[in-house]
């Protein structure tokens, strides 16, 4: 190549002829880092890029030793590569050398190392390296993570497949896109008469007899939203087993799955059966008073406990009788308990009395269930003896701490009527209290349980400033 003035440029690869300020700014730009020293280690001339190493400029290291400005760990690098040199031989790679500076300032440089004077001067070009060993240590810490997730993983499968073979209940994991099964435990497997290993991927549909797929899983999604749906009773095709599936939905990932309980027609009317048996000698025999009403409160049916506490010798004596008539509250105690099951779907713990059919009184305590029948709702009262837990407490009312303390601080600075008309104040705001928590807030009910107007009780609640509670 030759110049319009006949100078020539290129010749056989030989290097141009090029102004030390021109070769100056190919340095700079070429490389990250440019170090020229001698061949023990003296540093002559030194260049950084701002673009790259930052603001820190490396200038004042010239006329010290370049291991000044070298980590412990580069120090033997550096040695080994200019020993090489100085021996005449060709340098294998470049060498990765970290610069320190103050303690403040790190950079890793990766060198190549060119001789470029006959008096052993060294001409080092370098290129950052903290971009790439930033990304190595993040690619390092993103595999840590992965195997971490991989053994959590590994962790909560072997649980999972302990906890599947460990469970007595035959189930089975169905994909609701496609119909196939996910997974299912042994037992599920020897209900359908195939190994686990067959059944896992293939059609839950196709092992049971005359089911289309599409038809099959729309019956078991809606059996799974449905309130009260019945079992699925279906034939397994292998074993030829009648089955019961209790499909239940869930999504996982994104993709929703059913859980399907398997169980013989037999085991499932069997357990039923029991169930059923079980509850009704409970009610026989159980010792606490169980009582059936209406959506009124009339009573459709009780058990020999209630007959105890009224007194009755027979069923058909309390048969049809509002249960108002055998609480000492009469239609008081009925409404509270019968509003507030109606309203929540339960009342816990109800102070009152029986009254048996002859006057006599049993402290109790009720709980009540309101069951929402369509067609015949009923409410199901739990009745429990408290009269020895009664006789047990200390008599007369409790009163809290703080109204007492109130009482005794009058003691010598006001006269007897005052204390007294203090106590009684004390002891009419709890039993007001008392009464509006028991009817849960109705108003009409506790007047008439305190046997006051609703006026008068609205001027108490004023007084003791007890009107902010939520009331009807």
């Amino acid at each position: 190549m030759v110049s319009s003035s006949g100078t020539k440029y290129w010749n056989m690869g030989a290097i141009p002829l090029i102004s030390p300020e021109v070769l100056t700014r190919i340095v700079a730009n070429a490389s990250d880092m440019a170090v020229v020293m001698s061949d023990v280690g003296k540093i002559i001339s030194v260049m950084g890029n701002p673009d790259t190493i930052g603001p820190h400029s490396p200038e004042h290291w010239e006329g010290h030793d370049i291991r000044e400005f070298l980590a412990p760990d580069s120090i033997p690098k550096l040695d080994a590569q200019l020993a090489e040199l100085v021996a005449g031989g060709e340098l294998a790679s470049a060498v990765e050398l970290n610069h320190t500076d103050g303690g403040d300032w790190e950079i890793l440089v990766r060198y190549s190392m060119h001789p470029i004077a006959s008096d052993g001067t060294v001409l080092m070009l370098g290129r950052d390296m903290r971009a790439i060993a930033d990304m190595q240590q993040q690619l390092v810490r993103a595999q840590m993570a992965l195997e971490r997730d991989y053994e959590a993983q590994r962790k909560s499968d072997t649980q999972f497949r302990v906890l599947m073979e460990a469970n007595a209940d035959a189930i089975v994991f169905v994909s609701v896109a496609n119909g196939r099964i996910n997974d299912l435990n042994g037992a599920a497997a020897a209900l359908l008469g195939a190994p686990a290993e067959d059944l896992q991927g293939s059609a839950f549909a196709q092992e049971f007899e005359s089911r289309r797929r599409g038809e099959f899983m729309t019956s078991l999604s809606a059996a799974a939203v449905a309130e009260q749906a019945a079992p699925v009773e279906l034939t397994a095709r292998r074993s030829r087993k009648k089955l019961k599936i209790t499909p239940q939905v869930f999504r996982a990932a994104g993709e929703w799955m059913l859980m399907c309980r398997l169980e013989t027609a037999g085991e499932a009317d069997a357990s039923a059966e029991d169930a059923a048996s079980s509850l009704v000698r409970f009610f026989r025999e159980g010792v606490d008073a169980i009582v059936f009403t209406d959506r009124d409160g009339t009573i459709q049916t009780a058990n020999e406990a209630f007959l105890g506490l009224a007194d009755s010798a027979l069923l058909s004596e309390v048969r049809g009788k509002p249960l108002a008539d055998y609480l000492s509250r009469g239609a008081v105690d009925a409404k509270v308990l019968i509003d507030n099951a109606a309203r929540n779907g339960n009342m816990r713990l109800y102070a009152t009395r029986v009254v048996s059919a002859f006057g006599g009184q049993t402290t109790v305590e009720i709980s009540a269930t309101y069951l929402a029948d369509p067609l015949h709702p009923a409410i199901v009262f739990v009745i429990r003896d408290a009269s020895r837990a009664e006789a047990l407490r200390k008599p007369g009312l409790a009163v809290s701490d703080e109204g007492v303390r109130n009482v005794m601080e009058l003691v010598g600075s006001a006269t007897l009527k005052d204390i007294v008309n203090e106590t009684t104040e004390v002891v009419e705001k709890m039993c007001i209290e008392t009464a509006v928590d028991l009817t849960r807030n109705n108003r009409v009910a506790a007047a008439e349980m305190l046997g006051l107007s609703r006026q008068s009780l609205y001027v108490k609640l004023r007084k003791y400033g007890l009107l902010s509670r939520g009331g009807d």
